[in-house]
């Protein structure tokens, strides 16, 4: 049998990105493979979910105030449970959870890094079968090794991850991740049940023909997004318009297909949540992340988003994401 020797498994190519570094101690390639192990389990039940017991509701709500999923709390505990059990991670934020959770023993707090998550991004969806997703960011911890983590080392401004990346879900399933070095995606062959580099040095293109909104809030943004809306909608030499929309209601979804084709993803501010809806710490700082090391743009509107110093884990913010020339257009609008 043929074996193609130029594709490599997500754990062959983190081993050769550590060997290029090293003083390198591998805890963030160990952390990394141990974060694909937990999406091939979560991906394994997204694929039978219509044959047994795990769609619908769990019965309970989360720290949100949202209807929490059977599979989404499959998907935190799978999560948690392979960074416990790994040598890589002291703890973890989860957008299912209240409070962090410390892994108060002699490994992990020698680990050097803290994870946040969003275990099951676009979980309203999972009954209908579109295309759902895991987010996560990993952080340098800030306080001394040796002893357990604390809220502190959590609520850094996005800009110290380390790396951030997220899984979609869907025809087929890809994990997709960022550190300094650049983006890198890696689709699931089932096959070998491996990930396998398909996306090497990920860019997003400088712009894009794409707009991806929820158009049902229109008459509650402001009026500098209305504005750039309704140049997304028709001949526009300032927006560049008209542009397609495309918006499924899975942040996972949508942001991936504008990182690879090119486009804009906005979730505003409306009057009803003045501070936006998405999680600060859980969804837009590793998206932000992603698509600037991709070369593309993020905000909240006003502030760079990785420069927003987080005061709580489950803040929310708005957010404006994707190619750096639509984020320009955007923003003329907005400061007009």
């Amino acid at each position: 049998m043929f074996i193609n020797r130029k594709i490599l498994t997500l754990d062959e190519f983190t081993i050769h990105q550590l060997r290029q570094f090293p003083t390198a101690t591998g805890e963030l390639s160990s952390l990394l493979r141990d974060i694909g192990l937990a999406a091939k389990r979560i991906n394994v039940e997204v694929n039978k979910a219509g044959l047994v017991d795990i769609l619908g509701d769990a019965g309970a709500v989360n720290v949100q105030g949202e209807d929490v999923k059977k599979l989404d709390v499959y998907a935190n505990n799978q999560l948690m449970g392979v960074l416990q059990h790994g040598i890589s991670c002291a703890g973890i934020g989860s957008e299912e959870l209240d409070d962090i959770i410390v892994f108060n023993d002699d490994v992990s707090n020698n680990s050097k890094y803290v994870v946040t998550f969003d275990p099951l991004d676009g979980s309203g969806n999972i009954d209908v079968n579109i295309s759902i997703g895991t987010i996560f960011g990993v952080y340098r911890r800030i306080t001394a090794i040796g002893t357990p983590c604390e809220k502190q080392d959590f609520l850094q401004p996005g800009i110290r991850q380390v790396a951030a990346g997220y899984i979609v879900y869907g025809s087929s399933t890809m994990l997709v991740y960022a550190t300094r070095r650049g983006v890198n995606g890696f689709t699931l062959d089932p096959a070998i049940g491996e990930f396998c580099l398909s996306h090497p040095d990920i860019k997003c293109p400088p712009s894009g023909k794409i707009y991806s909104v929820n158009h049902g809030n229109f008459f509650q943004y402001a009026e500098g997004v209305r504005k750039y809306i309704d140049g997304c909608q028709k001949k526009d030499k300032n927006t560049g318009g008209p542009y397609t929309q495309r918006y499924i209601g899975s942040m996972v979804a949508d942001v991936h297909r504008n990182l690879i084709k090119g486009g804009i993803f906005m979730y505003p501010a409306t009057t009803d949540k003045p501070n936006g809806k998405l999680r600060l710490m859980y969804e837009c700082n590793p998206f932000a992340f992603i698509i600037e090391m991709a070369g593309g743009k993020a905000t909240d509107g006003k502030n760079r988003i990785l420069e927003i110093q987080p005061t709580d884990l489950h803040q929310r913010s708005p957010l404006f994401i994707g190619s750096s020339e639509m984020m320009h257009e955007l923003e003329n609008y907005l400061n007009a």
